[in-house]
């Protein structure tokens, strides 16, 4: 347990009266006091002395209570300066706020363990229900998980920047994954759209740039409704990134529920995928097209196979581009002014990609 948790609640303890706070640990060091002059002094007879007693207890002119685990076992033992009644009904106070500080020290800690071991498939289906129920931890409740990749250098203050946008830590989750990958769990009302998922993600986007100058690419896995269901929530955010990597290169959040094709090629075999552009492009390799005709051909892509709409926003005239589409035609057997023909082109454009993506690998 961190010390700097009982440093912050003595701290506050100090402003509230002149008594002198401290904890020390089983071996009787003092690990923090309002009296930074004593951290690190070790009173062994101390330790002895509250181990074996209940309630608080005088030695040395200062009065000991001792904060016990689960099992009666001494942990921790709170102290105060002096020896009085006064310093007995301090003590108490001082023990009831640091015990309780510790037991929520303890039970973030342990549901954030908790959420990652579901989330990288360190624990059992049966478990789960088990382990939520010692926590009180709600198992049913809608959940999204975002997966935060730094891209470029990464910064080990990112996790504090979000924690920090996500105060509710019974609920939300904030969770170091790796050097680059930080995990966002955070529990949802029954009503969240995806446009709000991807309103929150670019919050997150924005907030680690503005603060950090961190560049991140955020994938978003599909809402879920049980804590079982989050592993595959956690996949799919991995997916998610993995797969815009190769088919939206320009975007910084990514939805697995947008995928569309693009999550269908990636999971295919790349020897099917090979075999797939062969029986597309019988007369020529699709290699065979040069950078201009692919330029046009995507432009005729994004304006719908609109002959008009392309040409003006090619700048060309309307029979440049009939004439670039008839020489497509003829390369490859395929008109894009035919609904059919355009779709296997374009998931061949696709397949393309995705096989120089792993090439380059």
């Amino acid at each position: 347990m961190s010390n700097s948790v009982f440093q912050n609640v003595i701290t506050q303890l100090k402003d509230a009266t002149d008594r002198m706070f401290g904890v020390m640990d089983t071996d009787g060091c003092v690990i923090s006091c309002t009296d930074t002059t004593l951290l690190g002094e070790r009173w062994p007879d101390a330790a002895l002395r509250v181990a074996g007693a209940e309630g608080a207890v005088t030695f040395g002119q200062k009065t000991f209570r001792a904060i016990v685990s689960a099992t009666n076992q001494l942990e921790y033992a709170v102290f105060c300066s002096g020896d009085d009644e006064q310093a007995r009904a301090s003590c108490s106070l001082a023990y009831i706020a640091l015990n309780n500080a510790k037991l929520f020290y303890e039970e973030k800690h342990d549901r954030s363990t908790f959420v990652k071991n579901i989330i990288m498939d360190n624990i059992l289906s049966g478990d789960i229900y088990i382990r939520a129920k010692e926590l009180h931890f709600a198992t049913d409740a809608p959940r999204a998980v975002f997966l935060v990749r730094q891209v470029g250098h990464s910064d080990v203050a990112t996790v504090d920047v979000l924690s920090g946008m996500f105060p509710d830590k019974l609920q939300d989750f904030v969770i170091s994954i790796n050097e680059t990958d930080i995990a966002v769990v955070k529990q949802l009302s029954p009503n969240t759209t995806a446009e709000e998922l991807e309103k929150l993600a670019r919050s997150m986007e924005d907030t680690l740039r503005n603060e950090l100058f961190i560049k991140t690419v955020i994938g978003i896995g599909t809402v879920v409704t049980h804590l079982r269901e989050m592993s595959d929530a956690y996949k799919e955010a991995q997916t998610a990134i993995d797969v815009g990597k190769v088919f939206d290169t320009e975007k910084s959040v990514i939805n697995y529920e947008n995928l569309g094709i693009g999550r269908l090629i990636y999971q295919l075999p790349t020897t099917l995928c090979e075999i797939f552009l062969s029986e597309v492009f019988k007369k020529n390799s699709i290699d065979s097209l040069d950078q201009e005709t692919l330029f046009t051909i995507n432009k005729f892509f994004e304006n719908n196979l609109n002959v008009s709409e392309t040409s003006r926003k090619l700048f060309v005239h309307r029979n440049t581009l009939v004439y670039r589409l008839e020489k497509i035609k003829k390369l490859t057997g395929l008109d894009l002014r035919q609904f059919d023909h355009a779709i296997v082109f374009k998931v061949a454009l696709m397949v393309r990609k995705y096989l120089s993506s792993r090439e380059s690998r």
